[in-house]
């Protein structure tokens, strides 16, 4: 396994694996033994980065979800796990009520909020501390100095380590920082939205795009993580949920554009010269970005988790790479 770290200051900058284990599914579509499998696997293999949320996964059953949460709880109780793993955990799209989603009844971001979302997601992943907690969606009904100092008082009060936001536009993001810094509080420092070797159409309404995203990672993002170097982009669904090699599953329609054809003819010659899968090519394409990118991918067997595994040590060369950022 290789490393990166996160965040800048010394009390809560932490080293992480630079393939993170995605566990949205886990107690729920993916059961309890399965789940508990891929875990161990993953931390034999030297990883560190376990990525959830209070809402998940809320529309398998149509309650409010916590039962990823819970899972890794009593992962963690079971294999006495404690700080040497990094567990990342969101809220703010947790439903209000059963039978509601995050569109229309998301618990939001208020400072009160905040504080007893954070509370209940320690006591369901048995953790004193969470070790990075993300403003998982935009709630533009409370002023966005109060979301910011109440993430900032929970780090102060040492409940939670780093911060991060998903899914959010970039000038919101930056005005979250600015207004942290003002307030002399702790900011955002990990990013983490939907990012793939292929580039996604933006002539789509600012809203949920087709494939259930919120937030894709277009060039504005990436010319300001190039710009901030202290920033960490965490990808989500990487793979695209098996498109790039299941038959059975579509590339997404927010990547019906010209340029898809010629990026995917080119990452199917980079991954035949690799004799690699071409999940593997897109992963180690993230992993050794010039900007830090921590690939986040989910598994529903160990088997998929092995071939994730596979593309950390997968060296593409500069050549290889240059011909994969190219293609349009």
């Amino acid at each position: 396994m290789k490393y990166r770290t996160i965040g800048t200051s010394p009390e809560t900058r932490r080293d992480v694996s630079v393939l993170a284990l995605g566990a949205m599914l886990f107690g729920s579509v993916t059961d309890e033994k399965t789940s508990f499998a891929i875990l161990d696997r993953y931390v034999e293999a030297g990883g560190t980065f376990i990525d959830t949320s209070d809402n998940y996964a809320f529309w398998v059953d149509g309650g409010q979800g916590g039962q990823s949460e819970e899972l890794l709880g009593r992962w963690r109780r079971a294999n006495g796990v404690g700080d040497e793993i990094v567990i990342a955990t969101k809220l703010g799209a947790r439903p209000l009520a059963p039978g509601t989603s995050y569109v229309d009844n998301a618990e939001g971001l208020s400072a009160k909020t905040i504080r007893e979302s954070a509370e209940r997601s320690r006591e369901r992943l048995g953790v004193d501390r969470i070790d990075l907690l993300y403003a998982h969606i935009e709630d533009r009904t409370v002023a966005l100095s109060e979301t910011v100092e109440g993430f900032g008082a929970l780090v102060a009060e040492g409940t939670v380590g780093l911060l991060g936001v998903s899914n959010h536009p970039i000038w919101r993001v930056e005005r979250a920082r600015a207004l942290a810094a003002a307030a002399g509080v702790a900011g955002y420092e990990v990013l983490q939205y939907q990012h793939s070797l292929l580039r996604p159409r933006f002539d789509v309404p600012e809203t949920i795009f087709e494939d259930g995203s919120l937030g894709h990672a277009g060039a504005e993002l990436l010319s300001y993580l190039r710009a901030e170097p202290d920033l960490t982009l965490v990808a989500y669904s990487p793979l695209l949920g098996g498109a790039y090699t299941r038959q059975d599953k579509q590339v997404p329609p927010d990547y019906d554009h010209p340029g898809t054809p010629a990026r995917l003819a080119v990452l199917r010659e980079v991954a035949k010269e690799c004799g690699a899968s071409m999940n593997q090519v897109v992963l180690a394409w993230q992993i050794g970005s010039a900007f830090p990118v921590i690939p986040l991918a989910g598994a529903s067997s160990v088997a998929q988790l092995e071939e994730n595994l596979a593309a950390v040590d997968l060296e593409l060369t500069a050549d290889q790479r240059a011909r994969l950022d190219a293609a349009h």
